[in-house]
């Protein structure tokens, strides 16, 4: 009879720690970092892009990231502002390229590359001027492929470089050396291709 008891014991003190382990398990789910909350205490961070995260930050830190991305924006002289609208304005023109290449896959078939080429290329572009558009990518792709085999200065880096200087693609084309006439025709030229491989 006594072993019967503490047998009895014995499972009622194992099934009581079971039991208490099991709720510290439980309890102690989805309280560590990085656990990918967004406002509601749930699933992904709010936000899109570089801004993915940034409202939920200044909460979970009490305030702290709000007064860290404050001192590197006085820090910087607004630089650090300056850097985030860069990435917001790039991951804005990198979305519209996508839409674009889903929407009309005839336009990288036009430029003799395949879609994820053509959108590493763009992207890698982006970094150097994130204003650039996929349409003037496109474009300037395209006018070096007509007119780099009489006209070596005329790459797509130089276009693109051009661009970025804030130069249009015309007088971009002028300083690479064609006539004002001729700058005319070549993009005249690229806007019909382009327009029909959108049609493809």
């Amino acid at each position: 009879m006594r072993n019967s008891t503490i047998r009895t014991a014995a499972g009622v003190v194992a099934t009581v720690m079971l039991a208490m382990a099991m709720t510290v398990s439980v309890a102690a789910q989805g309280k560590g970092r990085g656990a990918g909350r967004g406002a509601s205490g749930m699933g992904q961070p709010t936000g899109v892009g570089v801004d993915r995260g940034l409202g939920r930050s200044g909460d979970a830190s009490d305030g702290r990231a709000d007064v860290g991305r404050g001192n590197a924006s006085d820090r910087s002289n607004g630089r650090s502002d300056a850097g985030l609208e860069r990435a917001r304005v790039a991951s804005e023109n990198l979305g519209n390229a996508d839409r674009e290449l889903r929407r009309h896959p005839g336009v990288a078939n036009a430029l003799r590359v395949n879609a994820n080429d053509l959108r590493a290329g763009y992207r890698s572009a982006l970094l150097q001027n994130p204003n650039l558009t996929f349409g003037q990518y496109v474009a300037a792709t395209r006018l070096a492929q007509n007119l780099g085999g009489r006209h070596p200065s005329i790459t797509r880096n130089a276009i693109l470089a051009g661009l970025a200087d804030g130069r249009s693609m015309g007088q971009t084309l002028q300083n690479l050396g064609l006539s004002s006439r001729e700058a005319k025709e070549a993009r005249k030229r690229v806007e019909e291709e382009i327009e029909r491989s959108r049609k493809q």
